[in-house]
């Protein structure tokens, strides 16, 4: 298998934009609807793909608890380094991660549950990373993914109002800055190769893999101005920037990253609005 090239970088600003994006859309939903919550009794072995600054990994260990055990695989050495010293401040000794390519990896036992969030997208194939995963997991264990799904153009941000969640199809009072953000992200990732669509084809993948789909869809709403999805989508900016300007489809001038959030808040505040983050599409499957 071979990967999209991961044109989000790995400074410290993408690092702090990946602990930033956990803290809005992780959760251990994804963990216990796979999987059902562990009994404290026994070892549970959770897999974590494309682990990055280790969020996800660390919220496999507080799943699993502390007779658990959590293996955290990436490609990228600088991500590795700053998710073991981020767990072991945070003394979470049932954690061990492994640099390198998920194909590559070996483990003597399987293990009950292997998850990836946000890793589809930068596959090739996700089909045959999909088949993979469960290749590492027991019989009866399960496979869990997340992506990230672009909002239909119109649902970036809703007025004032309750929202209603089942009906993002509809047209929906936008903020021009905030959906130009949101089209530059995708326009960066679409021309690097990454597979945009993942979460739109994410039960196609399972069923290629010879798993049985099932899915759940969650969406990070803000409330205000202040909202910290505001952070995130202007930071997600900055990380893609030079994809953008390599592609020609925005300049440093045009964008201005420098003031970026401070106009989104600025825009949001005088427009009254909620605000949307991407939804979330959980996939996941019993071996």
């Amino acid at each position: 298998m071979s990967e999209v090239a991961y044109i989000l970088g790995h400074s410290e600003l993408e690092m702090q934009r990946l602990v930033l994006q956990a803290q809005i859309i992780l959760s251990s939903r994804s963990l216990s609807v796979s999987y059902g919550k562990p009994a404290s009794d026994r070892v549970c072995g959770v897999l974590d793909l494309g682990c990055g600054a280790g969020d996800a990994a660390m919220l496999a260990a507080e799943f699993v608890g502390p007779n658990g055990v959590v293996v955290g695989i990436d490609r990228n050495a600088d991500a590795l380094a700053a998710a073991r010293e981020r767990a072991r401040t945070d003394g979470y000794g049932n954690i061990h991660f492994h640099h390198g390519a998920v194909e590559d990896f070996r483990d003597p036992a399987p293990f009950d549950l292997a998850v990836g969030r946000l890793i589809l997208i930068h596959q090739a194939d996700p089909s045959a990373f999909v088949r993979s995963a469960a290749s590492y997991v027991r019989p009866g264990g399960a496979v869990a993914f997340q992506e990230q799904s672009p909002l239909p153009e119109g649902a970036v941000a809703v007025a004032s109002k309750e929202p209603s969640l089942s009906r993002l199809d509809q047209v929906l009072p936008t903020v021009a800055l905030h959906q130009q953000c949101f089209d530059w992200v995708g326009t960066a990732l679409t021309s690097a190769g990454a597979r945009f669509d993942a979460s739109d084809h994410i039960g196609w993948h399972f069923r290629a893999a010879g798993l049985k789909p099932n899915f759940f869809w969650e969406i990070p709403v803000g409330d205000d101005s202040e909202t910290p999805i505001l952070t995130w989508v202007a930071s997600t900016v900055r990380s893609v920037l030079p994809q953008l300007e390599a592609c020609g489809a925005a300049s440093a001038a045009q964008i201005d990253i420098e003031t970026l959030e401070g106009r989104l808040r600025e825009a949001v505040g005088a427009a009254n609005v909620k605000v949307f983050g991407f939804p979330q599409m959980c996939c996941w499957a019993r071996l």
